[in-house]
């Protein structure tokens, strides 16, 4: 089961983080891969370390998932090259934390178009090409942060981001349900990233996650694969608008 031999599968954010891990997992299962990011520099080297480790094609392209033309000319680079696109993993994403009283409009439109919007952008352009062959798997990476509100860190047009994403998933798996195309999210939990380190490294969080998630540490390097792994695949047939938390229990208490 979970074969994705012959998939096609785009992933945005690919140069870091949770997005790179995801990649190099469905490498792994033999999905040929559209890696996405802004610093074409790190994709262009990813993509010859997956070649060489798990024999895939792979086609790096600069993109800017905030901006439509960016990503239109990202989706026909990709449909160029293969023909079709089977996945695609929604993954890029930034935030400007502040809290409802200190944000100010450009931080918040920043938030919101990075993690919200742009979410949308790929799902119109990538969706066209999966509904043309008849088939499709789109997963977006929500957060945690999406199904409630926290009293630590002060963030909230990521959550507001997070949670619109939540509802735009269930909102497209309706819409293209007779497609054959599924729509799910996941909501992680605490993860190292690059835009989370700082924050999690800290004794103070250390302390808190311990007393707020009920297996009382953060997630670790390839926790998420499984789960994305699964939507992505032809098994997951009947699976769609769901929301998968992968949290270590926090969203559960």
């Amino acid at each position: 089961m979970f074969d994705l031999s012959g998939q096609v599968a785009v992933v945005t954010g690919a140069s870091s983080g949770l997005g790179k891990q995801m990649a190099k997992a469905f490498a792994a299962q033999g999905a040929d891969l559209v890696i996405l990011a802004r610093r074409f520099e790190r994709l262009e080297e990813f993509a010859k370390e997956l070649t060489a480790e798990f024999g895939v094609k792979v086609l790096p392209v600069k993109c800017d998932v905030t901006s439509t033309e960016s990503i239109n000319a990202a989706a026909e680079a990709a449909e160029k090259e293969y023909g079709k696109v089977d996945i695609l993993l929604n993954c890029a994403g930034s935030s400007k934390d502040k809290g409802v009283l200190e944000m100010a409009d450009d931080e918040w439109d920043f938030t919101i178009s990075t993690d919200e919007t742009s979410v949308f952008k790929m799902t119109r352009a990538f969706g066209n090409i999966m509904k043309k062959n008849g088939y499709g798997r789109i997963i977006n990476i929500a957060s945690m942060y999406g199904l409630v509100g926290n009293t630590e860190i002060p963030t909230i047009a990521y959550h507001a981001s997070k949670g619109a994403v939540v509802n735009f998933t269930r909102a497209v798996a309706a819409e293209l349900a007779t497609d054959g195309i599924t729509c799910n999210a996941i909501c992680p939990g605490y993860f190292y990233t690059e835009l989370t380190q700082p924050v999690l490294d800290t004794e103070m969080f250390q302390e808190f996650a311990k007393t707020h998630v009920p297996m009382k540490r953060y997630g670790k390097e390839g926790e998420l694969n499984a789960a994305a792994i699964f939507l992505a695949s032809k098994e997951a047939s009947y699976v769609t608008g769901a929301i998968l938390p992968v949290d270590g229990g926090y969203t559960c208490v």
